[in-house]
């Protein structure tokens, strides 16, 4: 590729970028965070993630092969039709949207044929940490990347094969699905923990009367509330975009929440307990991923 377009270079935008000048799979790398986010273009040219920081969505589009939108879901929304006029026809367009009916449902009504070809994608990695300045170009290794094509031929065109070929040389593994499924999926996979991880942090402030008692946390306390240190910005978007497969998957571990306190005292808990180990089990076996956590 010779030209690539990064909107929002943030941490996964900057991780991506620095992937891609790291494996030399593009010329040009130009970035733009779109309005109020010069600050971390700036950041991003400094640090060697992008080659040229661009003032505006349609300077960085201008002429490029890929187009990487890296914002929280709802600015992906507002970004569409902009990066759909500004891209040249035969561009691909993609999103690391971390869910992807709703973006996929608007994105085909922008992207007609004979223009820039829109592929929804989700990378399915983050840290807790936020901004460029924890980029790195190794972020997205034996991660998931999740794509999903409004109709499975789009991922045919030379451009998105170019894309695709790109994903796995810089160390992700392809997963196409149906954006529908994705959302599905991921309400259990990924939003499920995240909210998990938010709600006992919060409880635990709820419960303990003085910081010190923490003093008595072991790792465990540190692995369950990991997530806690994610960004609301980011998961608002989330929430509001898959709000009924969260509110699906949320009722089932209250449900399983509340065998967990009527068992207490019999040998009920016993069942719980071993069909948990079992899930843990299998993602234990399964490829080691990549938790998502912050998105920017």
């Amino acid at each position: 590729m010779k030209r690539v377009a990064i909107i929002g270079v943030g941490l996964i935008g900057g991780s991506f970028g620095l992937a891609l000048k790291k494996h030399k799979l593009a010329t040009r790398v130009a970035g733009t965070g779109g309005a109020g986010h010069s600050g971390s273009t700036k950041r991003a040219l400094e640090l060697g993630a992008i080659d040229e920081a661009c003032e505006s969505v349609e300077a960085a589009v201008s002429g490029a092969d890929l187009v990487f939108i890296s914002t929280p879901v709802l600015a992906i929304f507002d970004l569409l039709e902009r990066v759909q006029a500004a891209a040249p026809a035969g561009a691909v367009v993609t999103d690391a949207g971390s869910t992807k009916e709703m973006i996929c449902e608007r994105a085909s009504a922008v992207f007609k044929a004979g223009g820039p070809l829109f592929i929804g994608g989700h990378p399915m990695a983050g840290k807790e940490q936020r901004g460029v300045d924890a980029a790195t170009p190794d972020l997205f290794a034996g991660a998931t990347w999740a794509l999903t094509p409004w109709h499975r031929d789009d991922l045919a065109t030379p451009a998105a094969r170019a894309f695709q070929d790109a994903i796995t040389a810089i160390g992700a593994r392809l997963l196409v699905l149906d954006a529908a499924v994705h959302d599905e999926i991921v309400a259990w996979t990924s939003h499920l923990p995240q909210l998990t991880s938010t709600a006992l942090a919060a409880a635990l402030g709820d419960g303990l009367e003085d910081a010190a008692d923490l003093r008595l946390a072991g790792t465990g306390l540190r692995d369950t509330t990991r997530l806690a240190g994610s960004s609301y910005r980011v998961w608002r978007d989330i929430c509001l975009t898959n709000h009924e497969n969260i509110t699906e998957a949320l009722g089932a571990l209250i449900e399983r929440l509340e065998e967990v306190r009527d068992g207490l005292k019999s040998r009920d808990l016993e069942k719980l307990f071993h069909s948990a180990q079992q899930m843990r089990a299998s993602l234990e076996s399964a490829a080691p991923e990549r938790e998502a956590g912050n998105k920017d």
